[in-house]
């Protein structure tokens, strides 16, 4: 998978501080949602599962929540807070739902989830623009199609 640290600076660091963490290792997918064109993937600790309830000293700490975060063309900073209303009237957006994308969970209209995250496996314009799309399978994207809310993340690994 990479990564758009640049483009989801806020994101990405929280992603990475996550994984460093260990609050995703031995955890379950717990959701698929199955649409006709496209699956959706759930990870992460979601609140709903007991997530204060984990005795972990980290996890106790933890925002519920981070800035929804998108990233368009003609601007430099990423834009905080803002979901785009109607994504297919809006060209200038960095980073489209497509097969393999990886996106924050939303936590309201305006934030992302701290800890669960989603992936796609194949485009869904109708997202775009009110997910912070953080990165994007690069390698192994046929695994991806296999995932079940049965299977589990053992670990993730980071490498440059």
């Amino acid at each position: 998978m990479k990564l758009n640290g640049e483009d989801y600076p806020l994101t990405v660091t929280n992603f990475i501080r996550n994984i460093k963490n260990n609050i995703y290792s031995n955890k379950k997918f717990y959701k698929t949602i199955n649409l006709t064109q496209v699956k959706v993937i759930h990870a992460g600790i979601n609140p709903e599962n007991n997530f204060y309830q984990i005795n972990n000293q980290y996890l106790n700490k933890l925002l519920p929540s981070i800035p929804l975060e998108i990233s368009l063309s003609k601007e430099i900073e990423p834009i905080y807070k803002y979901q785009i209303k109607d994504p297919s009237s809006f060209r200038y957006l960095k980073n489209v739902f497509k097969r393999g994308s990886i996106a924050m969970v939303k936590n309201g209209e305006i934030n992302s989830s701290a800890t669960e995250f989603f992936f796609v496996t194949n485009k869904i314009p109708e997202l775009d623009g009110r997910y912070s799309i953080f990165g994007q399978i690069v390698k192994g994207l046929e695994i991806l199609e296999k995932i079940d809310k049965k299977d589990f993340i053992y670990e993730i690994k980071i490498s440059n």
